[in-house]
């Protein structure tokens, strides 16, 4: 048995909102920054248990797993059970790169009526149910922190960032959810 270093997330405890959205840290789960060709997204899509999206600006979901397009190569892999997503990615067989970014990261949740305008509140990107709909997801910006956006619902977002800038992001989107109660 290998020892593992378990590491608090830095939004333990917070909770936040208004009264028409709610702020709550997701729970811990397994990250990992995936690159590869087109030719590997069937192998890779078949050991993940989920689509390994090649369009823009979309997901492969299910479950609790999430393949989230980034780029022409580029994913993120979240799965909410903590699973082995190197190993899974290891059996492949496929042509690929792989870094596990599960301590990177943190999430954010967003929910309620208005989650989309408090998001908004620093992120320039249309988040409209035409534009953004549920399932679509991007790297954007959100305030001065980088994120990835992805919508899970008609009014709920998950919001990932950077460790470092988990407090920003929490603050910047509690401003937000102040606002869209008014």
């Amino acid at each position: 048995m290998v020892d593992t270093a378990v590491r608090k997330s830095v939004l333990s405890g917070r909770h936040g909102g208004s009264a028409t959205v709610r702020l709550t840290p997701a729970p811990a789960a397994s990250r990992v920054a995936l690159r590869a060709p087109a030719e590997s997204l069937k192998a890779l899509s078949s050991a993940l248990g989920v689509t390994v999206p090649a369009a823009p600006k979309t997901s492969g979901r299910k479950g609790g797993r999430a393949a989230l397009w980034l780029g022409p190569d580029e994913w993120l892999v979240i799965d909410e059970s903590g699973a082995d997503l190197m190993g899974a990615l290891t059996k492949s067989g496929a042509l690929h790169s792989a870094t596990d970014v599960s301590h990177r990261n943190v999430a954010i949740i967003v929910s309620g009526p208005g989650a989309e305008a408090t998001i908004s509140a620093g992120c320039p990107q249309d988040l409209s149910l035409e534009i953004f709909p549920v399932g679509a997801c991007s790297r954007t910006l959100f305030g001065k922190a980088e994120i990835v956006l992805l919508r899970t619902e008609d009014d709920t977002f998950r919001v990932e960032c950077w460790r470092s800038f988990a407090d920003f992001v929490f603050g910047l989107l509690a401003e937000g959810a102040e606002d869209a109660a008014h």
